[in-house]
């Protein structure tokens, strides 16, 4: 998840509901199937509940249980503590390493390929937001206190919590390489202890869109073709969220790229 405006809405929508944050406390407890959910929430609308939390990226559903995305878990890490203070400046931040790699999932939108939870330390709280200019395509996301860096295909999130995520992962080799080189990059310029100057904002055209479209042509947006649709996208003559197919959780990923890609516009 990227902090976009329409990511935003998503996640307030499906938190919203009392059930619903019910549901979330029980997954931060463990793993749960539908019947333990039902016994405690009860089964009205449970369905349409548990895809409320599917579309906002909180909760997914893998071999017959409902378990927290690595989005969900940050989400409700971050819920239960204090917002990190914005700093001016490097000086006094301590070098990072990488101290844990936790997981490493099937990808959703491609199971050759795969999404993978490490940890850093110390965390680097309110600097982290001084670091968005190290990175060719990066932001800051106030609302979930994380650096988005996007590497092609890759997509980094690294929460001021010390929290590292990475979708689109070929490997374990390839998880640590990245995160070795992010490590030097972000070191290099704590051990500078300046804020890095402001960097040109980076061009984003429709077809590079296109390219993370479900390409079916389905006119569900009202467009003729998905290419339409992207240059429309592009010109911001359209919505993101009238790609209704993009909700599916195959999708995932690429909602996430695209989200991340119109922030630049």
């Amino acid at each position: 998840m990227t902090g976009s405006p329409a990511e935003v809405k998503l996640v307030s929508n499906a938190m919203a509901n009392a059930t619903r944050r019910k549901i979330m406390a029980m997954l931060v407890e463990k793993k749960r199937t539908k019947d333990e959910i039902e016994q405690a929430v009860g089964g009205s609308m449970l369905d349409y509940h548990l895809q409320m939390l599917q579309q906002a990226g909180l909760a997914d559903m893998s071999e017959g249980m409902v378990i927290l995305t690595d989005f969900g878990k940050n989400f409700m890490e971050t819920k239960s503590e204090k917002p990190a203070e914005a700093k001016e400046e490097l000086a006094g931040t301590r070098p990072l390493q990488v101290v844990e790699l936790r997981q490493l999932l099937p990808c959703i939108a491609d199971s050759s390929k795969f999404r993978i939870i490490a940890r850093i330390d110390p965390p680097l709280g309110g600097s982290l937001k001084l670091l968005e200019p190290l990175f060719p395509r990066a932001r800051y996301s106030d609302r979930i206190g994380a650096l988005i860096i996007q590497r092609g295909n890759i997509l980094i999130t690294i929460y001021s919590t010390g929290n590292v995520t990475m979708t689109m992962i070929k490997s374990e080799e390839e998880a640590r390489e990245v995160l070795e080189e992010l490590k030097e990059i972000i070191n290099k310029a704590i051990a500078m202890g300046v804020t890095p100057v402001p960097r040109e904002k980076v061009k984003v055209d429709h077809a590079e869109i296109y390219q993370y479209l479900p390409r079916t042509d389905c006119q569900v947006c009202g467009e003729q073709s998905c290419y339409a649709f992207a240059i429309r996208l592009v010109g911001r003559e359209t919505e993101i969220g009238k790609c209704t197919p993009l909700l599916d959780p195959r999708y995932a990923t690429n909602l996430e790229h695209i989200r991340t890609l119109l922030e630049y516009l």
